[in-house]
């Protein structure tokens, strides 16, 4: 099973800058710059030799380093949801509209931890506490992130009849924590350096376990 054939996010390097778009250069370093060194790696400094611009041109474009930091998560999260919408454009189009809801959900899940093994650096950039502790609680309702791409996802699984209507409201929060959590484990925790075919069953473990917890609706009840 392929789990980390995802889309990488673009970086940039000295020969890729073009006057005119230092700003999205000095985004593309940053988040090359995270992706051998985690978020504590960026820096202005840092950005702006990897470019190959003066730290004072790139002042111009960010006030602090964490404006910076903000702005390369935001490119993270673009790549985090590319690898996901790449993983739901092999779920066929066709057969039973459960079984298709259900494939949906499983490949979001397994886009999700595709991008954290391939870009475990970048992927820190995306939930880094220290990025989000400006950031308000909760996630807003027209955030375009693997947080509204989930919530798609339910919608469908009520819509088919696999998720209970009443049980919708915050369901994002056990699928999310269950794939999250695994991607932490596998990355810098206890299942680091598992063998390849135990990480796989322990991704089809979670994932399994995650689609029957959320058979709250007649089809669930009725297939789970």
């Amino acid at each position: 099973m392929d789990v980390v054939g995802c889309q990488h996010v673009a970086v940039t390097t000295r020969t890729s800058y073009h006057h005119g778009d230092l700003r999205n250069a000095l985004v593309r370093a940053a988040a090359s710059l995270a992706a051998t060194g985690g978020p504590e790696a960026i820096t202005i400094r840092g950005a702006a030799r990897e470019v190959g611009v003066t730290p004072t041109a790139a002042y111009r474009h960010f006030e602090n380093q964490a404006e910076l930091a903000h702005a390369a998560r935001d490119l993270a999260m673009d790549g985090m949801v590319a690898a996901m919408a790449g993983y739901l454009g092999a779920v066929p189009e066709d057969g039973d509209p459960v079984d298709r809801a259900l494939a949906r959900l499983e490949s979001t899940g397994r886009g999700y931890l595709g991008f954290a093994l391939a870009e475990p650096g970048i992927f820190s950039v995306c939930f880094g506490g220290r990025l989000n502790q400006a950031e308000p609680d909760g996630m807003p309702e027209e955030d375009p992130g693997p947080y509204a791409l989930l919530g798609t996802i339910l919608d469908e699984l009520v819509e088919v009849g696999w998720l209970d209507a009443e049980h919708r409201p915050g369901a994002e929060a056990g699928p999310w924590s269950a794939v999250h959590g695994l991607a932490l484990l596998l990355i810098d925790g206890p299942l680091k350096g598992i063998s390849e075919a135990d990480r796989d069953r322990a991704i089809d473990q979670t994932l399994a376990l995650t689609v029957r917890g959320l058979a709250t609706g007649p089809e669930g009840r009725a297939r789970g």
